[in-house]
């Protein structure tokens, strides 16, 4: 007399295990305000916006206009009727020596990209001149120089955009 096959009964059982696993998982995710890191929701006031900096061009300003028209909104020359405008006052990057090695020569950098905006609509200021800074550490070795220059060229772009997220995630809370 033959044993059961107990193969099938056993991949039936895995299955469902797993079903019920990703059933749990999702639904504790989704009861714990978990979310998709997606669209931000803008302002109607915001929904149509002027970009006034100083420096059009940079990496920044590239960045925040990326996410503004990713949130939906619709970016206007200045003076169009309605329109809501965000001043950037100040963009830049700064790079400061944090350690130095026994022959005297940097081992590690500190950059710092700060930027200040200011909300208006309608010709009425709704958010005052707001400083926002962010900084990121690398280290440096002159025998990898254009590794090193390339990875200080990365990190610049990534805090452009993580500058430009925080400016988003600010300027929709009003």
């Amino acid at each position: 007399m033959r044993a059961p096959n107990r193969v099938p009964n056993l991949r039936r059982c895995r299955a469902a295990v797993s079903a019920l696993s990703f059933a749990l998982l999702l639904s504790v995710s989704s009861s714990c305000g978990f979310q998709l890191q997606g669209r931000m929701p803008l302002p109607d006031a915001l929904k149509t916006v002027h970009v006034d900096a100083l420096d059009a061009q940079s990496d920044f300003v590239h960045a925040l206009r990326d996410v503004l028209r990713n949130s939906g909104a619709s970016l206007v020359d200045r003076g169009a009727p309605g329109a809501s405008e965000l001043r950037i006052t100040q963009d830049e990057v700064t790079e400061r020596v944090l350690t130095v090695s026994a022959r005297n020569i940097p081992t590690d950098y500190e950059l710092t990209y700060d930027v200040e905006i200011a909300v208006s609509v309608a010709g009425r200021d709704v958010m005052a001149p707001e400083k926002l800074s962010l900084s990121r550490v690398y280290s440096f070795d002159e025998a990898k120089l254009l590794a090193k220059e390339r990875e200080k060229q990365v990190l610049l772009d990534a805090l452009a955009r993580d500058m430009a997220s925080v400016v988003l995630r600010r300027i929709s809370s009003l």
